[in-house]
């Protein structure tokens, strides 16, 4: 793969050294995969498909998270006075902030607004994927603590160096966020919204959770989605055709061209991702006259599954819930999944058996004003986060003797 360039950036403490790979290529999919946990052989650490060496350079390969597009692969590479390579992250030069799904277009805005220069910034993160996961990627059986720990202040470190405005980890897991913080980074929440599988033997067995008006106006809402001869196909493995590609394209473009403007993936990620990745895909389609007219792609983990695009090229009433929410619903129940996770934001899955969830991001900025100000911000805006989670938690559709349960 070309870009495969490393250079030295630097040392931290305890004789640790940070180098950059301008690609994911710069690592073998066997050192990556192994610090990610997303290696084939297993070793019992839960399987998050996004941090995986081949998704990564599915989105290099396919021109999708390249420099071209402003996300220049800046790769951080932890070695020991060994030269052994004991720490990653997944980690871009970006010059703006689009596919990033944590919005700090405002405090670019008043940076340079008052005469700073916000991009480029360093991110470390997984592109175009709001989905939690590891972000400071250590080896198993070593200090976990004190590699996360370097990782954090080699980040800062790098960011210093390039004299970069900032460094951002995103949709970082609570160990990777203990890090991080510790090492002066600021503390961002959000929210998104999760199903969990508490067990259910069916779809019916979920509904019995609601109360009786949610539960009959999901059931008119299933019902009516699929009213037009609307059929579902679940499809992964070998499933995912060429042909099957082209239609789901299709759907993508159609409807991320009229909300987007510009949707980030192109054709040949879908087909790179079908050459490498097939078992860790769901394409919910729906088919209507013979034909499929929409489409919703998820991603499979050891535990759960990740909900992410979806589109059409045919209007139903309800029919983006059927397959986006209740399809997903219906997979993880009939495949023991713990967890579905429907992408960025939507309160209106909540009313569909999604409960809310804190999702959490890290940043280092390096001007102090900037800082202090983003810091203040930031302070309000997760008192405003904990309060709604509060308040939508008082408003789940389950029964009263239901809606404790969950993750």
């Amino acid at each position: 793969m070309a870009g495969q360039k490393q250079s030295a950036a630097g040392s931290v403490e305890s004789g640790m050294t940070i180098r950059i790979g301008s690609s994911v290529g710069a690592f073998t999919r066997d050192e990556w995969d192994a610090l990610a946990g997303t290696s084939r052989s297993g070793g019992g650490t839960a399987y998050n498909p996004f941090v995986s060496y081949d998704f990564l350079c599915v989105l290099e390969e396919s021109g999708c998270a390249v420099p071209r597009t402003g996300w220049q692969g800046h790769h951080i590479r932890l070695e020991n006075a060994k030269g052994d390579l004991v720490g990653a992250v997944p980690c871009y030069l970006k010059s703006h902030s689009r596919g990033e799904y944590v919005f700090d277009h405002g405090w670019a805005d008043a940076f340079e607004r008052a005469g700073g220069r916000y991009y480029p910034k360093l991110q470390g993160s997984v592109p175009f994927t709001p989905a939690t996961g590891p972000r400071l990627l250590v080896s198993s059986g070593a200090d976990a603590v004190s590699l996360r720990q370097a990782l954090a202040a080699g980040l800062s470190a790098v960011a210093d160096r390039l004299g970069v405005s900032s460094a951002h980890v995103t949709f970082a897991e609570p160990a990777d966020m203990t890090a991080l913080e510790a090492a002066g980074y600021l503390k961002r929440t959000d929210q998104q919204f999760h199903f969990f599988n508490d067990g259910y033997a069916s779809y019916d067995d979920f509904l019995a959770t609601l109360a009786s008006r949610k539960r009959k106006a999901l059931k008119r809402e299933r019902r009516v989605a699929l009213a037009e001869g609307v059929e579902i196909d679940w499809l992964t493995g070998s499933d995912l055709t060429e042909s099957v590609w082209d239609d789901f394209f299709a759907f993508y473009m159609n409807t991320g061209s009229r909300k987007w403007g510009r949707p980030y993936l192109n054709r040949t990620f879908f087909s790179l991702l079908g050459e490498r990745m097939a078992s860790d895909v769901l394409l919910v389609m729906a088919r209507r006259d013979g034909r499929y007219v929409a489409g919703a792609i998820n991603f499979i983990g050891s535990d759960r599954l990740f909900g992410r695009n979806w589109g059409c090229i045919e209007e139903h009433p309800f029919l983006h819930f059927e397959v986006c929410y209740h399809q997903a619903i219906d997979f993880a129940i009939a495949t023991g999944l713990a967890v579905v996770e429907a992408g960025a934001q939507g309160e209106h899955k909540l009313a569909r058996g999604y409960r809310p969830v804190t999702t959490q991001s890290a940043h280092y900025i390096a001007h102090a004003g900037l800082r202090n100000a983003i810091s203040d911000y930031l302070r309000h805006e997760r008192r405003d986060v904990a309060r709604a989670a509060e308040y939508l938690e008082e408003h789940l559709p389950f029964r009263k003797d239901e809606a404790a349960s969950g993750d």
